[in-house]
Protein backbone atom coordinates (compact mmCIF):
# COMPACT_ATOMS: atom_id res chain seq x y z
CA UNK A 1 0.00 0.00 0.00
CA UNK A 2 2.87 2.37 0.73
CA UNK A 3 3.80 2.39 -2.93
CA UNK A 4 0.27 3.53 -3.86
CA UNK A 5 0.29 6.47 -1.42
CA UNK A 6 0.69 9.18 -4.05
CA UNK A 7 -2.02 7.74 -6.31
CA UNK A 8 -4.45 7.48 -3.37
CA UNK A 9 -3.66 10.98 -2.09
CA UNK A 10 -2.81 13.04 -5.18
CA UNK A 11 -3.01 16.28 -3.17
CA UNK A 12 0.17 15.18 -1.41
CA UNK A 13 2.26 14.75 -4.54
CA UNK A 14 4.99 17.24 -5.29
CA UNK A 15 3.20 18.40 -8.44
CA UNK A 16 -0.12 18.96 -6.69
CA UNK A 17 1.53 20.73 -3.79
CA UNK A 18 3.24 23.09 -6.23
CA UNK A 19 -0.04 23.74 -8.04
CA UNK A 20 -1.84 24.45 -4.77
CA UNK A 21 0.88 26.89 -3.71
CA UNK A 22 0.61 28.70 -7.03
CA UNK A 23 -3.18 28.86 -6.75
CA UNK A 24 -2.94 30.37 -3.28
CA UNK A 25 -1.07 33.31 -4.81
CA UNK A 26 -3.85 34.20 -7.25
CA UNK A 27 -7.15 32.50 -6.36
CA UNK A 28 -9.80 35.16 -5.54
CA UNK A 29 -11.07 34.78 -2.01
CA UNK A 30 -14.58 33.54 -1.42
CA UNK A 31 -14.71 36.16 1.36
CA UNK A 32 -13.75 39.13 -0.78
CA UNK A 33 -17.18 40.81 -0.59
CA UNK A 34 -17.40 40.63 3.20
CA UNK A 35 -17.15 44.04 4.84
CA UNK A 36 -16.97 45.31 8.38
CA UNK A 37 -20.74 45.72 8.56
CA UNK A 38 -21.12 41.97 8.04
CA UNK A 39 -18.95 41.33 11.10
CA UNK A 40 -20.78 44.00 13.10
CA UNK A 41 -24.20 42.62 12.13
CA UNK A 42 -23.26 39.25 13.60
CA UNK A 43 -21.84 40.80 16.77
CA UNK A 44 -24.89 43.00 17.31
CA UNK A 45 -27.28 40.07 16.90
CA UNK A 46 -25.32 38.17 19.53
CA UNK A 47 -25.28 41.20 21.84
CA UNK A 48 -29.02 41.66 21.53
CA UNK A 49 -29.66 38.02 22.39
CA UNK A 50 -27.32 38.01 25.36
CA UNK A 51 -28.55 41.34 26.69
CA UNK A 52 -32.15 40.13 26.74
CA UNK A 53 -31.21 37.36 29.15
CA UNK A 54 -28.20 38.75 31.02
CA UNK A 55 -28.15 42.53 30.73
CA UNK A 56 -25.20 44.48 29.42
CA UNK A 57 -22.34 42.48 27.89
CA UNK A 58 -18.55 42.76 28.05
CA UNK A 59 -17.32 42.60 24.47
CA UNK A 60 -13.78 41.36 23.81
CA UNK A 61 -12.03 41.84 20.47
CA UNK A 62 -8.65 40.37 19.55
CA UNK A 63 -6.48 41.74 16.74
CA UNK A 64 -8.73 42.44 13.72
CA UNK A 65 -11.68 41.90 16.07
CA UNK A 66 -11.06 45.33 17.55
CA UNK A 67 -12.58 46.82 14.40
CA UNK A 68 -15.70 44.73 14.92
CA UNK A 69 -16.26 45.59 18.57
CA UNK A 70 -15.77 49.29 17.82
CA UNK A 71 -18.45 49.21 15.13
CA UNK A 72 -20.79 47.11 17.29
CA UNK A 73 -20.45 49.47 20.27
CA UNK A 74 -21.08 52.45 18.02
CA UNK A 75 -24.37 50.87 16.99
CA UNK A 76 -25.63 49.64 20.38
CA UNK A 77 -23.59 51.33 23.11
CA UNK A 78 -26.32 50.80 25.71
CA UNK A 79 -25.93 47.01 25.42
CA UNK A 80 -22.19 47.02 26.17
CA UNK A 81 -20.84 47.24 29.72
CA UNK A 82 -17.18 47.26 28.66
CA UNK A 83 -15.06 46.94 25.54
CA UNK A 84 -11.85 44.94 25.87
CA UNK A 85 -9.20 45.34 23.16
CA UNK A 86 -6.90 42.35 23.39
CA UNK A 87 -3.86 43.57 21.43
CA UNK A 88 -6.46 44.75 18.93
CA UNK A 89 -7.05 47.51 16.42
CA UNK A 90 -8.80 50.51 17.94
CA UNK A 91 -9.31 53.13 15.23
CA UNK A 92 -9.60 56.70 16.43
CA UNK A 93 -7.33 59.19 14.64
CA UNK A 94 -7.08 56.95 11.56
CA UNK A 95 -10.04 55.27 9.88
CA UNK A 96 -9.21 51.62 9.36
CA UNK A 97 -7.05 48.62 10.08
CA UNK A 98 -5.27 49.22 6.80
CA UNK A 99 -4.50 52.82 7.76
CA UNK A 100 -2.92 51.74 11.04
CA UNK A 101 -0.96 48.99 9.31
CA UNK A 102 0.75 51.68 7.22
CA UNK A 103 2.01 53.67 10.21
CA UNK A 104 5.72 53.59 11.18
CA UNK A 105 4.87 52.00 14.53
CA UNK A 106 3.79 48.92 12.58
CA UNK A 107 7.08 48.66 10.71
CA UNK A 108 8.34 45.65 12.67
CA UNK A 109 5.15 43.61 12.18
CA UNK A 110 5.66 40.17 10.66
CA UNK A 111 2.13 40.00 9.26
CA UNK A 112 3.13 41.56 5.95
CA UNK A 113 5.99 39.13 5.29
CA UNK A 114 3.67 36.22 6.12
CA UNK A 115 1.00 37.28 3.63
CA UNK A 116 0.53 35.31 0.40
CA UNK A 117 -0.59 36.92 -2.85
CA UNK A 118 -1.74 40.46 -3.58
CA UNK A 119 -4.68 41.44 -1.32
CA UNK A 120 -5.90 43.94 -3.92
CA UNK A 121 -6.27 41.12 -6.45
CA UNK A 122 -7.44 38.23 -4.29
CA UNK A 123 -9.54 40.35 -1.93
CA UNK A 124 -8.04 38.96 1.25
CA UNK A 125 -5.07 38.95 3.55
CA UNK A 126 -4.04 35.33 3.13
CA UNK A 127 -1.96 32.95 5.22
CA UNK A 128 -1.01 29.35 4.56
CA UNK A 129 -0.75 27.99 8.08
CA UNK A 130 -0.95 24.43 6.71
CA UNK A 131 2.13 24.91 4.56
CA UNK A 132 4.79 22.20 4.50
CA UNK A 133 7.56 24.83 4.24
CA UNK A 134 9.39 24.87 7.60
CA UNK A 135 10.78 28.38 7.06
CA UNK A 136 7.33 29.80 6.29
CA UNK A 137 5.76 28.04 9.28
CA UNK A 138 8.47 29.47 11.51
CA UNK A 139 7.65 32.95 10.20
CA UNK A 140 3.98 32.42 11.07
CA UNK A 141 4.89 31.12 14.51
CA UNK A 142 7.03 34.18 15.19
CA UNK A 143 4.30 36.51 13.97
CA UNK A 144 1.43 35.10 16.00
CA UNK A 145 2.63 32.58 18.60
CA UNK A 146 6.28 33.40 19.27
CA UNK A 147 6.10 32.35 22.93
CA UNK A 148 5.04 28.82 21.98
CA UNK A 149 7.24 26.04 20.56
CA UNK A 150 6.60 24.86 17.02
CA UNK A 151 4.68 21.72 18.01
CA UNK A 152 2.24 23.78 20.08
CA UNK A 153 1.92 26.40 17.33
CA UNK A 154 0.99 23.71 14.77
CA UNK A 155 -1.93 22.66 16.95
CA UNK A 156 -3.36 26.19 16.83
CA UNK A 157 -2.35 26.75 13.20
CA UNK A 158 -4.73 23.98 12.14
CA UNK A 159 -7.61 26.23 13.21
CA UNK A 160 -6.44 29.48 11.62
CA UNK A 161 -8.55 30.85 8.78
CA UNK A 162 -6.59 31.28 5.57
CA UNK A 163 -8.31 34.52 4.50
CA UNK A 164 -9.21 37.75 6.26
CA UNK A 165 -11.37 39.92 3.97
CA UNK A 166 -9.40 42.92 2.74
CA UNK A 167 -12.62 44.90 2.33
CA UNK A 168 -13.38 44.70 6.05
CA UNK A 169 -9.88 45.82 6.97
CA UNK A 170 -10.20 48.81 4.67
CA UNK A 171 -13.63 49.99 5.85
CA UNK A 172 -13.86 53.04 8.09
CA UNK A 173 -14.16 51.55 11.57
CA UNK A 174 -14.08 54.67 13.74
CA UNK A 175 -16.69 55.23 16.39
CA UNK A 176 -17.92 58.57 17.64
CA UNK A 177 -17.18 60.10 21.02
CA UNK A 178 -20.91 60.33 21.73
CA UNK A 179 -21.65 56.62 21.25
CA UNK A 180 -18.61 54.29 21.15
CA UNK A 181 -16.69 56.81 23.24
CA UNK A 182 -19.00 56.62 26.24
CA UNK A 183 -18.52 52.87 26.76
CA UNK A 184 -15.89 51.95 29.40
CA UNK A 185 -12.94 50.27 27.74
CA UNK A 186 -9.81 48.30 28.57
CA UNK A 187 -6.73 47.50 26.51
CA UNK A 188 -4.61 44.41 27.10
CA UNK A 189 -1.12 45.17 25.81
CA UNK A 190 1.06 42.24 24.73
CA UNK A 191 4.71 43.16 24.95
CA UNK A 192 6.10 40.29 22.83
CA UNK A 193 3.61 40.79 20.01
CA UNK A 194 5.25 40.65 16.57
CA UNK A 195 1.97 40.93 14.66
CA UNK A 196 0.62 44.11 16.26
CA UNK A 197 3.77 45.68 17.73
CA UNK A 198 3.62 47.28 21.20
CA UNK A 199 4.47 50.67 19.68
CA UNK A 200 1.33 50.50 17.54
CA UNK A 201 -0.77 49.26 20.45
CA UNK A 202 0.40 52.24 22.51
CA UNK A 203 -0.30 54.70 19.70
CA UNK A 204 -3.88 53.48 19.40
CA UNK A 205 -4.33 53.79 23.16
CA UNK A 206 -3.04 57.39 23.11
CA UNK A 207 -5.19 58.40 20.15
CA UNK A 208 -8.36 56.90 21.60
CA UNK A 209 -7.71 58.60 24.95
CA UNK A 210 -7.18 61.92 23.18
CA UNK A 211 -10.55 61.49 21.48
CA UNK A 212 -12.38 60.81 24.76
CA UNK A 213 -10.25 62.28 27.57
CA UNK A 214 -13.04 61.81 30.11
CA UNK A 215 -13.23 58.08 29.29
CA UNK A 216 -9.69 56.76 28.96
CA UNK A 217 -8.47 53.20 28.50
CA UNK A 218 -7.94 51.02 31.54
CA UNK A 219 -4.60 49.47 30.44
CA UNK A 220 -3.20 46.06 31.41
CA UNK A 221 0.00 44.42 30.19
CA UNK A 222 0.92 40.80 29.53
CA UNK A 223 4.38 39.56 28.59
CA UNK A 224 2.90 37.63 25.73
CA UNK A 225 2.88 37.13 21.98
CA UNK A 226 -0.11 38.09 19.85
CA UNK A 227 -1.95 35.03 21.22
CA UNK A 228 -2.07 35.01 25.05
CA UNK A 229 -5.15 32.79 24.89
CA UNK A 230 -2.76 30.10 23.66
CA UNK A 231 0.37 30.76 25.71
CA UNK A 232 -1.16 31.91 29.03
CA UNK A 233 -4.87 31.08 28.97
CA UNK A 234 -5.33 30.99 32.76
CA UNK A 235 -3.62 34.36 33.24
CA UNK A 236 -5.68 35.92 30.49
CA UNK A 237 -8.93 34.41 31.76
CA UNK A 238 -8.21 35.72 35.26
CA UNK A 239 -7.52 39.19 33.91
CA UNK A 240 -10.71 39.26 31.85
CA UNK A 241 -12.76 38.03 34.79
CA UNK A 242 -11.56 40.96 36.89
CA UNK A 243 -12.49 43.63 34.37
Amino acid sequence: MAGDEESQWPCLTTERRAACCEALQTEPSALREIGLDDYADTAVRALEGLARNHGKVTLVGHSFGGLTITRAAERVPDLVSRLVYLTAFCPAAHPSGDAYAMLPENGSSLIGPAMIGDPAKIGAYRLDARSNDPAYLELCRKAFYNDLPMNAFLHFAAYLNADTPAKASGDDARGTAARWGRVPRSFVRCTLDQALPPALQDRMIREADAMTPANRFDVHTLESSHSPFASMPDTLAGLLARL
